[in-house]
């Protein structure tokens, strides 16, 4: 069976059995009480698929009361809906206009993060619903009651049945992932200076809890919002942190200079300072402060400068400058966590203050950040703007048909068409199989029941309450054939309830499903069909790029003794940061995707590669770039800056070859990531007399290296021994297959 494991169907059922529950007991208690207290069969049958399309179409992530509180905050997009849905219906040119624009809207609302792209099919369907026969405006009032009631009693259950417990939130994960860099700050305090295995291994396992796929989605700070924003800055400056100190070797047997102690120690205190902040709101300006004056200490130190400014030369080795630039690089990370965490507490009343660039958000009135968020994802690359696009056009369609051809109950071609559009011509043929074989056999089993019963409605009465808790539960741990075959026999006995039915309903089901489902499929081949999996290795190659350019400009800034006060007015920065956002927002949806098939014996090649290492790579290279291009400027040597150049060219180049491989361009296969080596032996050749300013340098290219190697984990050895090969002819960017 695809998409559950055997080992996880006890869990599986129970938690869809605790959900069907939910929606059976609200959307039966709707029913039976508009169409036989009542009788009212309109608002009974809103009631229904009110409660069917937010607890049974919709995927909002959470546990019950977290879905119970998206409910409410959604039901006055709900009425509307259902407003504008009656309306328009009335002719088919409207509603087939409105569909276009309403569809898309709803199905683009995925940009503000994983709640409205959980609840988004849900509100399609209760805009799909008024828009087919009886096209009667005057029942408004009765449509609105229904879908009212429906949602009020799936609310109320969703609050009160089968309470869950609510997972680890993002910020107290952060918390505890930020107490475990304090405790690595002090170890590498007090001394033997380099971290034991075991708080390596913590450290490693402290920031993989932090990764998205780590993260109930519920819980990770996706939206646009300043706090929200601000908590994932949090995180992934956690990461860096707790990357940067596992990375820290020893003095090599020399003591450890008082400023790096205190850099190391001050690190610590604003560890605990932020953990402490996420945890109760407590104020960390002071261990800001101390940080960055212990950062300034160690930096003038490093740099052979008095406080005063006064040249005093140090007299350091290569490997205490080197040494310096990576505590300085922890420096750099703790306070960016901190100021992080600020503002993730207190918003736009955050107490420390950083360059305005670094958190450009942080000032930026909300309506102009969702702004920000919508223009990112208006192009044809993204992701959520292709899922929109098809979308909208595929129930456009299935409208327009339903329109000019007035097929009977033409509402369950669109939500077939809704159901079984997938990113993917492969998976959408895939599902639609499954389907029309599911639909087939509940339509015989439909016809059989239809013609036994006949009119006693009473038995449909008693069964449709029994068959929606089995149909929501079995369909979703079974798949897409089992959920059309038992919601094909659960809406038969809805309509046998409302006006007498035959045996030819089904048939009628049968003909609806096969036009949506084909209606998805054309929909499916013409607009991008390759789905993310493409789309996340195309992003990913244009992250890779435009990083190497911005290395090679950063590092020929740095070697002809340029700053910028403004780091984000960099060649490529404003480039590299969409980059990421687009990547991130394909990253997104491709853990979504199912996994293509690629032949017998076969795994997805896309599974060796470290995606998240990927999008590291880009903010690191970011970080990095404002970094060394901000005052005060330091004259290189002209050997110096040779080597600078030269140093950044190679990472360049061997950012293009991975970028080659991820996307070879045209209709050519990706090729398997090659694997990079970590550690150059140009890193070791050191200039004579290089100042701190090419030890930074250094420190930041190992570190991107080290994202590199994240990202080939896994390629075959012959792969490595090729990509060693290509690196080695000097960083040109050769496209050559790995």
């Amino acid at each position: 069976m695809r998409g559950v494991p055997a080992g996880v169907f006890p869990a599986a059922y129970a938690g869809s059995g605790r959900r069907a529950v939910r929606v059976a007991l609200a959307a039966a208690v709707g029913f039976y009480l508009f169409r036989y207290g009542l009788d009212s069969p309109v608002a009974a049958t809103y009631a229904l698929f009110g409660a069917v399309a937010l607890g049974g179409l919709s995927r909002i992530p959470g546990t019950g009361r977290q879905r119970a509180v998206v409910m409410v905050r959604v039901l006055p997009v709900c009425w509307v809906l259902v407003i504008v849905g009656t309306w328009l219906s009335v002719r088919t040119w409207s509603a087939v206009a409105g569909m276009l624009v309403v569809g898309f809207a709803l199905a683009f609302s995925a940009v503000g993060g994983p709640r409205p792209a959980g609840v988004a099919p849900g509100l399609q369907l209760l805009y799909i619903l008024p828009s087919f026969p009886p096209y009667d405006p005057g029942s408004l009032d009765e449509r609105l009651l229904g879908t009212t009631t429906g949602l009020v009693l799936l609310i109320a259950a969703e609050a009160l049945i089968f309470p869950e417990p609510s997972p680890r939130p993002y910020r107290e994960r952060t918390a505890r992932a930020a107490e475990t860099a304090a405790h690595c700050a002090r170890t590498l305090t007090v001394g033997p200076y380099v971290l034991m295995a075991a708080d390596r291994s913590a450290a490693e396992e402290a920031g993989r809890g932090l990764r998205s796929l780590m993260v109930p989605e519920a819980e990770r700070p996706a939206g646009p919002g300043v706090r929200v924003r601000a908590l994932a800055h949090t995180g992934l400056a956690v990461r860096t942190l707790l990357n940067r100190l596992a990375r820290l070797t020893g003095p090599s047997g020399a003591p450890q200079e008082r400023e790096v102690a205190d850099v190391l120690r001050a690190a610590e205190d604003l560890a605990t300072a932020t953990a402490r902040c996420l945890r109760a709101g407590t104020p960390l300006l002071e261990s800001s402060e101390e940080l960055s004056s212990a950062r300034a200490a160690l930096s003038a130190l490093s740099a052979g400068t008095s406080g005063s400014g006064a040249v005093c030369p140090s007299g350091f080795g290569p490997a205490v400058l080197r040494r310096h630039a990576a505590v300085l690089e922890i420096a750099d990370a703790a306070l960016a966590m901190g100021a992080a965490a600020d503002r993730a507490v207190r918003g736009r009343h955050a107490e420390v203050e950083v360059a305005p660039e670094r958190f450009w958000y942080s000032t930026v009135p909300a309506p102009v950040l969702w702004w920000h968020r919508v223009r990112g994802h208006a192009e044809r690359r993204s992701v959520l703007f292709q899922n929109a696009v098809r979308i909208a056009l595929a129930l456009t369609a299935a409208r327009l048909v339903a329109g000019i051809d007035t097929l009977p109950h033409g509402f369950w071609a669109m939500l077939a068409t809704l159901s079984l559009t997938r990113t993917t011509l492969e998976a959408t043929r895939h599902t639609i199989r499954l389907a029309l074989t599911g639909t087939l056999a509940g339509a015989l089993l439909t016809a059989g029941t239809l013609t036994l019963v006949g009119t006693h409605t009473d038995v449909y009465a008693v069964l449709l309450p029994l068959w929606m808790l089995l149909a929501f539960t079995v369909g979703p741990v079974r798949g897409v054939g089992w959920a059309q075959g038992l919601f094909t026999v659960l809406v038969a006995l809805v309509f046998a309830q409302l006006a007498p039915s035959t045996w030819q309903l089904a048939e009628v089901r049968m003909l609806d499903v096969l036009i949506g489902s084909a209606i998805g499929a054309v929909f499916g081949l013409l607009a991008w069909p390759r789905g993310a999996h493409d789309e996340l290795r195309r992003a990913a190659a244009e992250l890779l790029r435009t990083a190497a350019e911005v290395v090679v400009a950063t590092t020929s800034s740095v070697a002809g003794g340029a700053a910028t006060a403004v780091p984000t007015a960099a060649p490529g920065q404003r480039s590299l940061h969409h980059a990421v956002v687009l990547a991130e927002s394909a990253y997104a949806q491709f853990q979504s995707e199912p996994a293509p098939f690629t032949g017998a014996g076969q795994g997805h090649p896309a599974r060796s590669v470290d995606w998240q290492a990927t999008l590291i790579a880009g903010h690191h290279t970011l970080w990095g770039s404002d970094r060394l291009l901000a005052p005060p400027v330091t004259v290189l040597s002209t050997a110096t800056a040779r080597a600078v150049e030269a140093l950044g060219e190679r990472m360049a180049g061997r950012m293009l070859l991975v970028s080659a491989a991820l996307d070879p361009g045209g209709d050519t296969p990706p090729t398997p990531v090659p694997r990079i080596d970590p550690v150059y032996p140009e890193f070791d050749a050191e200039p004579v007399g290089a100042p701190r300013r090419y030890y930074a340098v250094i420190e930041w290219l190992e570190s991107l290296a080290a994202d590199l190697t994240r990202i080939s984990r896994g390629a075959p050895p012959e792969v490595v021994a090729r990509s060693d090969a290509g690196a080695a002819a000097g960083g040109s960017g050769s496209r050559e297959p790995a």
